[in-house]
């Protein structure tokens, strides 16, 4: 057995024993486009944002854990705020911060909510945060608001959680996917779902919100913004877009979009790290929607391998592109103290 020590929590930390993470595409950047990402960060670090494990000390003032509890947590250690080795996620002991971490129920693996933290937390952001759509946040007995929600992109992992979460807000969510992930997107709560390919995409969307209120769209994706705006300027609504991955036109693109009275901000997927939004998902909303199969982890779970040595293999593999998927490497807990 490989023994560690496990680091002290600071008041409002836990330190997690970590026994799954996951990979995701701003952990795969490398070289000058990491200073361009991250320009703050300091080295050496610890890159992750993604853990899944147990409770192995809590710090000062934390009374919702105790050791052993199972959890997922949202690693910040990259975050400008943060910017802590200690909180990177890729160790086999990660701090967090209690207001970004949930407990687990037992219906639930590690590996499975792994693929939760990052993409829960941007999808969110962009939903919740104020100068983001400001929507009403979720609960685990919405009503129907008789009002739509566009996620361009559902089957990414974003997109994913972008779906169940405006669901949960009380919106109906009508949504896009390549033609091979429509049952999945349906699966979390689409009402219904476009192929993003097809040349009629856009008319298919407006004819399917119809006379109804467009709440907000959150674009994932190349391309994503040109059809969102297109689709916004034809319906009645808010005229808000968040836009997750934006495009180098971004910003040209959403000056014009203010002449018309359409309003485009790019989400930054660690905001709630610090605004009330992330213990209004990890500790108001997720812990009792997990356990009762309301909210589900997804996009599902692909194991890349057992140890993290095979984190670089897997973020070799995920910039080879992925659909409806996300990498997760395991720990074997005799990797680590019992």
């Amino acid at each position: 057995m490989r023994t560690s020590t496990h680091p002290t929590p600071g008041p409002g930390q836990v330190v997690v024993r970590v026994r799954a993470v996951a990979v995701n595409p701003v952990d795969a950047i490398t070289g000058p486009f990491r200073r361009l990402v991250t320009p703050w960060m300091r080295y050496p670090t610890v890159i992750g944002s993604d853990v899944a494990g147990e409770i192995a000390a809590v710090g000062d003032g934390v009374t919702r854990f105790q050791v052993g509890d199972r959890v997922v947590g949202y690693a910040a250690g990259q975050e400008r705020l943060r910017n802590s080795s200690e909180e990177g996620g890729f160790q086999r002991y990660v701090t967090v911060l209690e207001r970004v971490c949930a407990e687990l129920p037992a219906t639930v693996t590690f590996e499975q909510a792994a693929v939760l933290p990052l993409a829960v937390s941007t999808a969110a952001a962009g939903l919740y945060e104020v100068d983001q759509l400001a929507l009403p946040l979720p609960t685990t007995s919405p009503s129907p608001r008789g009002e739509v929600v566009l996620v361009w992109g559902a089957s990414t992992s974003v997109g994913s959680n972008a779906v169940q979460l405006a669901r949960a807000s009380g919106y109906t969510v009508i949504a896009t996917a390549g033609r091979r992930n429509h049952d999945f997107v349906r699966t979390l709560g689409a009402e219904a779902v476009f192929d993003y390919r097809d040349h009629e995409v856009d008319q298919q969307i407006v004819e399917a919100v119809g006379h109804r209120h467009l709440a907000g769209t959150i674009a994932i994706g190349s391309g994503a913004l040109s059809h969102a705006l297109r689709i916004v300027g034809r319906t009645t609504g808010t005229k808000r877009i968040a836009s997750a991955y934006p495009d180098p036109l971004t910003r040209s693109r959403s000056l014009l979009a203010r002449a018309r009275g359409i309003r485009v901000t790019s989400i930054w997927g660690g905001t709630p790290v610090q605004s009330p939004v992330g213990p209004a998902i990890f500790r108001d909303f997720l812990p009792v929607a997990l356990s009762t199969g309301q909210f589900r982890p997804a996009p599902d779970p692909r194991i890349f391998g057992i140890g993290l040595e095979h984190v670089p293999g897997a973020l070799a593999a995920l910039r080879k592109g992925l659909s409806a998927t996300k990498l997760v490497v395991t720990i074997d807990p005799e990797e680590i103290d019992p």
